[in-house]
């Protein structure tokens, strides 16, 4: 007899409706403790009277730690307008409140979509989501403590040319540092999906190793676009580590096509890979057209 539990439609719809219950108040409690709460507690509970005299949230020490870390000397911020200062703060709060709830909304889309995975695919997903995090976070710290700093000390001589006094928008330079920062995390997890696509065989190693000149260019081009106002000296820092992890990816993945490892979906069942030179040929082939080799 079979103990699973087939659960209905709607018994579906209540589950996913409880988990992302758990991420939106995990992300709002999150946020409003980064935004109000001290990060002086002791020295606040030792004198109590001081509270309002030297209260500092902890969103305060975080952008002041990202000032010290990433605005050059002699640069100083303005706020332009009157609301920009809030804003930030709303906005760098919301921010930070999601990426500690990033763990947490994963936790829980995993748990829901965990019951229908096959034991193959079920095998898949911890590489996977092991490799995203960890490319992922080491993205984040090549963009916020390498790349980040280097691009805003490459505009520095521009204010110098253009005799302008170097006072940067505070909206501009955390704008800047935020997204440069995330997308460089997000840049350095292409290989993982080039890895997954290749196992499940919708794309082939054979294609990007041909005309790889081509999306070198597109991707030093991507880079150009991710680190704007950098220079050629900024894109190259991106686009070098990043060409690396994707030859290191497209490695993994022709490992993989010479072991026979592929799962291809349904509508490509028709043809298959050469384990030995990575070109598209029949399934069932004995000998590969290309390379004359046995797939035996």
């Amino acid at each position: 007899m079979s103990t699973e539990k087939y659960m209905t439609f709607w018994e579906h719809t209540e589950e996913l409706v409880k988990r992302i219950k758990v991420v939106l108040y995990t992300f709002i409690i999150s946020t409003v403790a980064i935004m109000v709460f001290p990060a002086n507690l002791s020295s606040l509970l030792n004198n109590p009277l001081s509270f309002f005299e030297f209260y500092e949230p902890l969103i305060a020490v975080v952008l002041r730690g990202i000032r010290q870390q990433v605005l050059p000397e002699g640069v100083k911020l303005i706020g332009l307008e009157i609301s920009s200062p809030i804003e930030l703060y709303f906005i760098t709060s919301a921010l930070f409140g999601a990426a500690i709830t990033t763990p947490v909304f994963a936790y829980e889309m995993f748990k829901f979509i965990d019951p229908a995975l096959y034991p193959h695919e079920r095998h898949d997903i911890y590489p996977f989501l092991a490799s995203f995090s960890i490319l992922f976070i080491c993205g984040l710290a090549f963009g916020y403590i390498i790349l980040t700093p280097i691009l805003i000390r490459a505009t520095i001589p521009f204010f110098k040319i253009a005799g302008a006094e170097m006072v940067i928008s505070i909206m501009d330079f955390y704008t800047t540092v935020f997204a440069v920062t995330l997308v460089t995390g997000l840049t350095f997890t292409v290989p993982v999906f080039i890895i997954l696509l290749t196992k499940y065989g919708i794309i082939e190693t054979g294609g990007l190793r041909k005309y790889r000149i081509y999306w070198y260019f597109a991707w030093f081009i991507i880079t150009a676009l991710i680190t704007p106002d950098g220079g050629p000296i900024a894109d190259l820092i991106l686009f070098i580590p990043t060409i690396i992890l994707l030859e290191l990816g497209i490695l993994i993945a022709r490992h993989y096509e010479k072991k026979s490892e592929i799962r291809r979906p349904q509508w490509s069942t028709k043809k298959a890979t050469c384990k030995f030179c990575g070109k598209t040929i029949p399934r069932d082939t004995t000998f590969c057209p290309h390379c004359g080799k046995s797939q035996q």
